[in-house]
């Protein structure tokens, strides 16, 4: 439907207010889902990204790109293994992250941004030791599975301070030299954190977060931090919920104002939530 032309200076004069909150303030959005395999919402993604960077909003993009990485593994006739939802990293299989993240996605998405008029620098966790990371221990061998031990953000920082868009892939690298595949819903909430950055939008291919998770008229808006331990304890984060929502709780512990898990499904859904007063999925403050 048109938009008659005072529809849409109320729709800008709305805005204004989000616009002068997040000025000069940078966000991170974790790219994932259907969001990134889906060429539409691709380039509303994208669009909402040119824009928030055109109104002075700082956007860093941190992308994972696990669909691709499994074709590429089916390609040269190697099981993708995943366990706890991490996926099992040997040696071979880091190669192929790497070439697949540092590689193909991620310059796919410097040259999609840029295609819609943006400023885009691909980046990867091993530039400048941009994430250093170290092996992941615990009960189960992973492989080359990193557990982030620092964040240097000079590359970041300097990217933005030159009017780009810093595009990053969460390959790590270890003092030995050793790269290692990082969660990349961690990596951004790790980022966001040493970043200061005002808020953390996680795109996912759910509403947000459900008091029943069969009915999406049941989401949570709002969420305080403190409340986390007894929506898991009554059930209502539960599975692959538990690891996306402690990573949301742990960038507001270490300083971001607030994280949005939101339905990257729905177009435009980054600018919905932060340049409109309800926003979009849940907010964890």
């Amino acid at each position: 439907m048109e938009l008659k032309n005072n529809m849409r200076s109320q729709v800008l004069i709305d805005a204004l207010p989000y616009i002068q909150k997040y000025h000069d303030k940078i966000v991170v959005v974790k790219y994932g889902g259907n969001a990134m395999t889906n060429n539409e919402l691709k380039d509303a993604v994208m669009n909402d990204i040119v824009l928030l960077s055109m109104v002075g909003i700082k956007v860093v993009l941190v992308h994972g790109g696990g669909p691709e990485i499994n074709a590429m593994l089916k390609r040269v006739g190697k099981e993708s293994k995943f366990i706890g939802g991490l996926r099992y990293t040997d040696e071979e299989t880091i190669d192929i992250v790497k070439m697949v993240l540092c590689g193909k996605v991620n310059k796919e998405l410097v040259s999609a941004l840029q295609m819609h008029g943006g400023k885009a620098l691909g980046l990867c966790g091993c530039d400048g030791q941009m994430i250093v990371a170290q092996k992941l221990t615990g009960e189960v061998d992973l492989g080359y599975v990193g557990d982030i031990k620092k964040i240097t953000t000079k590359p970041i920082i300097d990217a933005l301070n030159n009017g780009y868009v810093p595009i990053i892939s969460t390959v790590g690298i270890g003092e030995d030299g050793q790269s290692y595949n990082i969660n990349a819903d961690t990596a951004a909430s790790r980022i966001a954190a040493c970043l200061r950055a005002e808020n953390l939008i996680l795109m996912t291919d759910i509403v947000g977060l459900l008091e029943d998770k069969d009915d999406d008229s049941t989401l949570i808006p709002t969420v305080n931090v403190s409340e986390v331990p007894y929506l898991k304890n009554k059930g209502i984060i539960s599975g692959g919920m538990i690891p996306k929502i402690d990573c949301c709780v742990e960038a507001v512990r270490r300083g971001v104002r607030k994280t949005s898990i939101i339905d990257g499904r729905i177009p435009h859904s980054i600018l919905i939530e932060l340049l409109t007063n309800e926003g979009i999925g849940t907010q964890f403050i």
